[in-house]
């Protein structure tokens, strides 16, 4: 958490925060209460990430004060989820990949406390995303699970008994970072080489496409409208980029145990021709203990992350006040 002004008691009372999900494509903001399921107030911004990390961060804070202008009245306090390994006691930017450059060693939260006069409370992105879907979605009910965003990139987390597993070092759950040999080749964001991020993400889906000579697509998007037109090489990259993170998936699974999987992010949206690979891949990887752990859609699109940011804040709160 990052320290700013205390909160006007009329703050602490309304219970709203503002919220935030800052990630390699866009920036989403709205303004949600504790404890309930909505988003309200909503707007969102292009990140245009390559301009780097003070100029991310001042995007950010534009939207913010417009959101807050928009919901009006006081707010008491902002709840962010971002992209990169985040300090979740300082609210500091620790590391990030390509796809974010200069955004590794951006002190988010006391931007956003400084700025907006709230505390605030930052967490990884994903970490965020899984929080959402666990409280108020596709997870709601469940004590363990994996859950995986497919998008941009691919991130992860690990839900055991209904919390999320930071790790010392705030990395765990990076689901993109694992080796499959579809990756080997491809560079990843983050400097490896071999990981399933770069071959089986949204971007990765183009770059395999375009390596087996496919003609040009400018992004998964496009290559998504050619799979659905019937397109043969084009579902052949998603079927293949399926099947590989399927086999990652059932790979983790021996590991971890989980009741269910949830996926979401642009690529969950895809067809049979993405979810068939996947399940099979997982099958083939997958014990038999876990081998019947279903995998499904998360139900909550963007907001996940929002949500999931708003959890955390809420329940870091909860926390110190019983300490």
């Amino acid at each position: 958490m990052s320290g700013a002004a205390e909160p006007s008691p009329e703050g602490e009372a309304e219970g709203r925060r503002l919220v935030l999900d800052i990630g390699g494509t866009k920036i989403a903001a709205g303004v949600c209460t504790p404890g309930q399921p909505s988003v309200r107030h909503r707007a969102t911004r292009p990140t245009r990430p390559r301009r780097g990390g003070a100029a991310v961060v001042e995007t950010a804070l534009e939207l913010a004060r417009e959101v807050a202008r928009k919901a009006g009245g006081p707010l008491a306090g902002v709840a962010a989820a971002s992209a990169g390994v985040i300090d979740r006691a300082t609210g500091t930017v620790v590391s990030a990949t390509d796809l974010m450059p200069g955004w590794a060693g951006t002190a988010l939260g006391p931007a956003l406390a400084e700025a907006l006069g709230v505390p605030a409370f930052v967490l990884n992105d994903v970490h965020a995303h899984a929080l959402g879907e666990m409280r108020f979605g596709a997870g709601a009910g469940l004590r363990n699970a994996l859950v995986a965003a497919v998008g941009t990139g691919i991130g992860g987390a690990i839900v055991a008994e209904g919390k999320v597993l930071f790790g010392p070092r705030d990395l765990a759950g990076h689901v993109g970072h694992v080796g499959h040999r579809l990756g080997e080749g491809f560079a990843c964001s983050c400097g490896r080489d071999g990981h399933i991020e770069p071959v089986a993400s949204g971007t990765g889906v183009v770059r395999l496409y375009r390596s087996r000579g496919g003609s040009h697509v400018n992004d998964g998007a496009e290559l998504r409208r050619l799979a659905d037109r019937g397109d043969a090489e084009a579902r052949r990259a998603f079927s293949d980029a399926g099947a590989a993170l399927g086999e990652v998936l059932g790979s983790l699974a021996n590991c971890l145990d989980p009741e269910a999987i949830v996926l979401s992010g642009s690529l969950s949206g895809v067809g049979e021709y993405w979810w068939a690979p996947l399940r099979a891949g997982y099958r083939r990887q997958a014990m038999d203990p876990v081998r019947g752990v279903p995998l499904v859609r998360g139900t909550l699109g963007g907001d996940a992350p929002l949500l999931g940011a708003l959890a955390y804040a809420a329940e870091f709160q909860e926390e110190e006040c019983t300490r």
